[in-house]
Protein backbone atom coordinates (compact mmCIF):
# COMPACT_ATOMS: atom_id res chain seq x y z
CA UNK A 1 0.00 0.00 0.00
CA UNK A 2 3.39 2.05 0.69
CA UNK A 3 3.87 2.51 -2.89
CA UNK A 4 0.37 3.18 -4.00
CA UNK A 5 0.46 5.86 -2.21
CA UNK A 6 3.30 7.26 -3.79
CA UNK A 7 2.14 6.61 -6.82
CA UNK A 8 -0.77 9.06 -6.21
CA UNK A 9 1.82 11.88 -4.74
CA UNK A 10 3.31 11.23 -8.07
CA UNK A 11 0.42 12.03 -9.57
CA UNK A 12 -0.34 15.24 -7.69
CA UNK A 13 3.10 16.52 -8.41
CA UNK A 14 3.21 16.26 -11.72
CA UNK A 15 0.41 17.87 -12.50
CA UNK A 16 1.33 21.08 -12.49
CA UNK A 17 3.81 20.65 -14.81
CA UNK A 18 1.34 18.41 -17.36
CA UNK A 19 -0.87 22.01 -17.09
CA UNK A 20 2.27 23.97 -18.16
CA UNK A 21 3.41 21.89 -20.93
CA UNK A 22 -0.21 21.47 -22.61
CA UNK A 23 -1.62 24.89 -22.03
CA UNK A 24 1.50 26.92 -22.15
CA UNK A 25 3.65 25.46 -24.50
CA UNK A 26 5.98 24.96 -22.03
CA UNK A 27 9.00 22.49 -22.58
CA UNK A 28 10.90 22.10 -19.86
CA UNK A 29 7.73 21.43 -18.39
CA UNK A 30 7.26 18.48 -20.57
CA UNK A 31 10.63 16.88 -19.66
CA UNK A 32 9.51 16.71 -16.13
CA UNK A 33 6.13 15.24 -17.12
CA UNK A 34 8.57 12.45 -19.35
CA UNK A 35 10.54 11.89 -16.40
CA UNK A 36 7.59 11.70 -13.54
CA UNK A 37 5.52 9.50 -16.03
CA UNK A 38 9.02 7.39 -16.18
CA UNK A 39 8.60 7.17 -12.15
CA UNK A 40 5.18 6.21 -12.35
CA UNK A 41 5.76 3.50 -14.85
CA UNK A 42 8.65 1.85 -12.66
CA UNK A 43 6.47 2.15 -9.82
CA UNK A 44 3.12 0.88 -11.34
CA UNK A 45 5.67 -2.38 -11.96
CA UNK A 46 7.19 -2.59 -8.84
CA UNK A 47 3.40 -2.95 -7.43
CA UNK A 48 2.67 -5.58 -10.37
CA UNK A 49 5.40 -7.73 -8.73
CA UNK A 50 4.05 -7.50 -5.86
CA UNK A 51 0.88 -8.43 -6.10
CA UNK A 52 1.98 -11.37 -8.36
CA UNK A 53 4.02 -12.48 -5.66
CA UNK A 54 1.46 -12.51 -2.79
CA UNK A 55 -0.85 -14.15 -5.28
CA UNK A 56 1.58 -16.95 -6.36
CA UNK A 57 2.30 -17.22 -2.46
CA UNK A 58 -0.90 -18.59 -1.56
Amino acid sequence: MEKFGKIKELIASVEADVEKFYNANNGAAGTRVRKGMQDLKTLAQEIRAEVTEKKNTK
